[in-house]
């Protein structure tokens, strides 16, 4: 007989939305998210256990990890053993758990890296003191047993942790579509906000946060947000926390004792390094990192002299590196109904202490069953002694001695067979009353117990008690110091700049480059072929650097990213984006607040502040208006705006000085006041303005250029050529009527 094979046919749809859904729900339930009970993950739960069947107790000799791994992969975790192994090494990581489940000997990491552990065949471990916490009550009727993924074990759904671990140690993952990062915490505290609960169901999360303080981390770094954040973030389930390392003066220098959660100590000191090659540190001189065994945490940062402010400067490093980390907290894990959710505090709490209530109350009535078991095998044995000599008979003459004594003397089942199986030295008159004491005991213990479980209150005070005695056994001071700070500032750019002077080259094809000192002779650096010198300025590496080009827009970089004069540096057309055949025609450099006269050489310019030049955009910004034909000129600075003087000279020897107050200042920019006359013919012809200087009164001079000669004309000489603006001004004596460019000298 042929068989037809049977297959169901369905949509890839509904075949991929059911498949997708099925694996979410692996992850989020099996994988990714702590249970609110234990606070474990299945993995972790699986390894812990696995240990406990292996006996390796805190008071065990370890045996080897490979070993650990091997039980839990091949009986309870089908799963890779890396992937375990890891798992594994981060419960025994002291600088990972607050409180370690596992004691690691051999290679387990460190705080400089922690993925460095060893192979799982060279370590051993077996559990911590504070993992019984998890156990004690495992075989007591507390848990739930399923069968392992072959069904050939059991293994418990859950442990019957004694205190809430989900807040202890913490947990972080990644399901899908949700995630879980819970910071660690205090014990001590912990179990005191339990016990406040205990005392009073109604207390509110306010008053929840006067024992739970905030997070407590491994390491020793102040956590420094507000205690209002604190509270938000026990109140929604949702918020951050911020750690600063902690530092302190030593001989000058600035000694990190303490870094923030799984933050390590090479990290830092990179990133300081980098900023140092960078040139964004000039206050720092060198970076030490003394950590080793006796100081784990230990990086001296040297200053380069004692004039340094260290907690400025360490209030930057703070801003720009790890030394201060937040951390985001989201209270997501699995309730006692199976289903994720984010907790406030209180919801935490209150159904772990649900749990453990429950947990108590069911490891009371498994121990009532054995106790009321004994005492009931106990009265079968009591009524075999006041009856030996009738059971002995019974024993010796019946076939079926069973049924006979159970018929005799009323016995259950139970307690025949135990009759049985008594021997007979037990039958000596020492064994009855060692008997007779030990029911007392359980007679004793038996109303103890049904005490408790007909009382809530009885049992909340065990519940309370048992907390106290685990917090004073296993609890410990706060590791994390809870400071309020503000939040780091990096200190602005400029003030991460050595102040140098810089002499700033523009190339006449639009090339620029910075050559330290103001005794360079620009003129005399070499340039690309086919580039000659155009302009140059001088000022500082603390400055901004402006550029003007041909159609009278403003362009400025900060001048220490300009690059060296040790080549022939680079194009402006890679950092600003010029107008369509629009070229570099100026350069300036001063502080925002400095004037200067912009200018064209058709004669017309304003006075305006530096500050109206900068333009933190690529595209700049117009600031000067210009003719048809016109040129912009390099800009004169402004010393004293009400005694300064300009000169302005013609390339025809036309030379006119006048005073700065004369012309106007300017904020938004234009083609500005006419500083000297040139008739429209002349300026036809050719003639321009070939310069424009600002002078001091009284001891200025300036320096005048036409061809191969010069002409320097001091104060005195320069009165002669004194004025009022927009006038013709006088003519310079021949041989010097073809100027070519004027710079002040003095």
């Amino acid at each position: 007989m042929n068989l037809q094979a049977t297959h169901e046919q369905i949509p890839l749809k509904d075949y991929a939305e059911r498949a997708y859904l099925d694996y979410s729900m692996y992850v989020v339930l099996d994988r990714a998210l702590p249970f609110v009970g234990d606070g474990l993950k299945p993995v972790q739960r699986r390894i812990v256990y696995a240990m406990s069947e292996l006996g390796l107790d805190a008071a065990a000799k370890p045996k080897k990890s490979a070993r650990t791994v091997g039980d839990v992969i091949g009986k309870f975790h089908p799963h890779g053993d890396s992937a375990c192994y890891e798992a594994m090494v981060l419960m025994a990581q002291p600088f990972s758990y607050r409180y370690p489940l596992i004691d690691g000997q051999g290679n387990f990491g460190s705080q400089e890296d922690p993925k460095s552990f060893a192979a799982m065949r060279y370590t051993e471990s077996k559990l911590t003191p504070i993992a019984e916490l998890l156990l004690e009550e495992l075989g007591q009727g507390t848990v739930d047993w399923v069968p392992n993924f072959d069904g050939t074990l059991k293994e418990p759904s859950w442990l019957p942790s004694r205190v809430p671990h989900v807040l202890l140690n913490g947990s972080t993952g990644i399901a899908v579509g949700m995630a879980t990062d819970i910071p660690p915490h205090n014990l001590r505290e912990i179990a005191s906000a339990c016990i406040r609960l205990l005392d009073e169901p109604e207390a509110s999360i306010a008053q929840l946060c006067e024992h739970v303080r905030g997070p407590d981390f491994p390491t020793a770094a102040e956590i420094i947000t507000p205690a209002s954040e604190l509270a938000a973030m026990y109140a929604t389930g949702n918020g951050s926390v911020r750690a600063r390392a902690v530092w302190k003066k030593e001989d000058g220098n600035a000694v990190v004792t303490a870094l923030p959660y799984q933050v390590s100590p090479s990290k830092i000191v990179e990133q300081i390094a980098n900023q140092m090659r960078a040139k964004k540190l000039p206050m720092l001189e060198d970076i030490r990192d003394e950590s080793d065994h006796e100081n784990p945490i230990r990086i001296v940062l040297i200053p380069r002299s004692n004039r340094i402010d260290l907690d400025e400067m360490m209030q930057h490093l703070n801003a720009t590196t790890d030394l201060e980390k937040s951390y985001r907290v989201n209270l997501n894990m699995i309730g006692l109904d199976g289903k994720p959710q984010v907790k406030n505090l209180k919801q935490i709490l209150v159904e772990w202490l649900r749990f453990r209530s429950e947990t108590v109350t069911k490891r009371l009535q498994h121990r009532l069953a054995k106790v009321e078991r004994r005492l009931h095998l106990l009265e079968g044995l009591r009524i075999a002694y006041l009856n030996l000599d009738e059971v002995i008979r019974i024993i010796r003459t019946e076939e079926e001695p069973r049924p006979a004594l159970i018929a005799r003397f009323r016995l259950s089942e139970e307690q025949a067979d135990y009759i049985l199986e008594t021997r007979l030295r037990q039958l000596a008159r020492l064994e009855e009353m060692k008997i007779n004491e030990e029911r007392d005991q359980l007679e004793e213990e038996r109303a103890r117990i049904n005490v408790i479980l007909n009382s809530k209150a009885r049992l909340k005070t065990l519940i309370k008690d048992e907390l106290k005695d685990d917090a004073k056994k296993y609890g410990d001071a706060r590791r994390s110091p809870l400071v309020e700070r503000a939040a780091a500032q990096a200190l602005d750019e400029t003030a991460l700049v050595a102040s140098e002077p810089v002499t700033v080259v523009l190339s006449a094809k639009g090339w620029v480059r910075a050559a330290k000192g103001h005794d360079v002779d620009a003129s005399e650096l070499g340039y690309r072929e086919g580039d000659t010198y155009l302009a140059s300025a001088r000022g500082r590496t603390t400055q901004q650097a402006a550029f003007i080009d041909s159609t009278g827009r403003s362009y400025s970089t900060p001048a220490h990213t300009l690059p060296s004069a040790r080549g022939n540096g680079e194009p402006l057309t890679g950092r600003f984006s010029l107008p369509a055949g629009a070229r570099f025609d100026a350069v300036a450099i001063a502080d925002p607040a400095t004037r200067l006269v912009l200018a064209s050489d058709f004669g017309y310019g304003f006075v305006t502040k530096f500050e109206a030049l900068l333009a933190n955009k690529k595209g700049g910004k117009q600031v000067l208006n210009i003719d048809d034909g016109a040129r912009v000129l390099a800009p004169a600075l402004v010393a004293d705006s009400a005694r300064d003087r300009i000169v302005v000279a013609t390339n025809a020897g036309h030379l006119l000085m006048f005073s700065v107050a004369e012309l106007p200042e300017l904020d938004k920019g234009g083609k500005g006041n006419k500083l000297i006359e040139i008739p429209k013919a002349k300026l036809s012809g050719g003639e321009r303005v070939a310069g424009v200087a600002v002078v001091a009164e009284g001891r200025g001079e300036v320096t005048l250029y036409a061809g191969q000669r010069k002409l320097t004309l001091k104060w005195n000489d320069l009165v002669e050529y004194g004025g009022n603006r927009a006038t013709r001004g006088s003519l310079l004596p021949r041989g010097l009527q073809r100027v070519e460019r004027i710079e002040t000298t003095a």
